[in-house]
């Protein structure tokens, strides 16, 4: 197991309402309560916080260096230690945790956000793709993961009712979510891309999430049963589709072992799986059986604002162990097509908590 030189926990976590359009609320707007939320659980104040890390994406907002503005959600007084990753929060918070473990600072606000309804989604992550070869052609996010699917169905290692399962045990559990968008039955019938139905895919929708970062006895001080990071990596794919094994995720599986996560089994996995079919790929890769509960807030299929949605799976899983309601937790946040990159943590409370 991996020693490092400070413990750092998560110690509390919001999100907003994700909803569908959001055209009322600037980002400022939609980002400000949750900062406040998840500081007043602290009872921290802005100039308690060593330091502040964002995730957002400009390509959302359409405008260069959007996530500026977005920081008038955090104050301008007193003057704060900052930075941004142009990626999914969870990014944001791998800077925050190595930040802490360094001795730069005690205690870290991460916050990530994303307003999809302002654009098409689907065109915009295209963008990620190889500029050359790929992009030029304009496939779309679905498009890209119908072809994944496609391939997992061929190798054998699902079908479509298996798909369908997946997408309403998420929605069922999503029910006990108060901030899903949405949750319930969903008409199978809807075809998107073959072989993705309605219900493998992810609704889109805008929101926020912030989490508090705080080392050892602050920790301790701050919530009385914290989420300690006991591992954390990320690692990437090629970034070319054409030279992947789309039914399988190594890096997922590399990124794991580094954290730490097979050392010992995980009662609890926060999964960042905007399709049916990359939660099969997931399981497979981190050797995830039926004793693990995955994705009982519903997942990304229940709501996923883009940018933001990573960060939530560590959120929940965190939320868990806050609750009492996990001992040892996986929490998986993705980044570009087809899970090209991969981030997994290992989080677990106490054994007296």
């Amino acid at each position: 197991m991996t020693r490092y030189a400070r413990d750092v926990a998560i110690i509390a976590f919001a999100q907003s309402d994700h909803q569908r359009r959001s055209d009322e609320l600037s980002e400022v707007e939609m980002v400000m309560p949750v900062l406040h939320q998840v500081l007043r659980r602290t009872g921290l104040r802005t100039g308690d916080i060593g330091f502040t890390c964002s995730g957002s994406s400009d390509y959302l907002a359409g405008r260069a260096f959007s996530f500026t503005m977005a920081l008038d959600g955090v104050g301008a007084w007193p003057p704060i230690s900052e930075s941004h990753v142009e990626m999914d929060g969870a990014w944001a918070l791998y800077e925050a945790w190595v930040k802490i473990l360094t001795g730069a600072a005690d205690t870290a606000l991460v916050y990530a956000y994303g307003k999809s309804s302002p654009g098409e989604v689907r065109d915009v992550l295209s963008r990620q793709l190889d500029p050359y070869y790929t992009a030029p052609l304009w496939p779309d996010s679905v498009a890209l993961a119908a072809l994944q699917a496609q391939a997992l169905i061929d190798a054998g290692h699902t079908d479509e009712r298996e798909l369908a399962a997946i997408g309403a045990r998420s929605r069922a559990d999503a029910a006990a979510n108060p901030y899903a968008q949405l949750a319930g039955a969903v008409p199978r019938g809807d075809m998107v891309v073959g072989p993705l139905h309605r219900g493998d895919c992810p609704p889109i929708d805008d929101g926020a999430a912030a989490v508090l970062l705080a080392a050892g006895d602050r920790a301790r001080e701050l919530c009385e049963r914290p989420a300690w990071i006991r591992g954390m990596d990320h690692r990437i794919e090629a970034h070319g589709l054409g030279v992947r094994d789309l039914t399988d995720s190594p890096s997922t599986r590399l990124a794991a072992e580094r954290a730490g996560a097979f050392e010992r089994p995980v009662d609890t996995a926060e999964l960042h799986a905007p399709f049916t079919s990359q939660e099969v790929v997931l399981r497979r890769s981190l050797d995830l059986d039926s004793r693990v509960r995955v994705n009982p807030s519903g997942g990304a299929l229940s709501a996923n604002p883009v940018m933001a949605a990573g960060l939530i799976r560590l959120g929940e899983a965190a939320a868990l162990i806050h609750r009492g309601e996990s001992g040892r937790a996986l929490a998986h946040a993705t980044s570009g097509p087809c899970l090209q990159q991969n981030l997994v943590a290992v989080l677990e409370g106490d054994s007296h908590g």
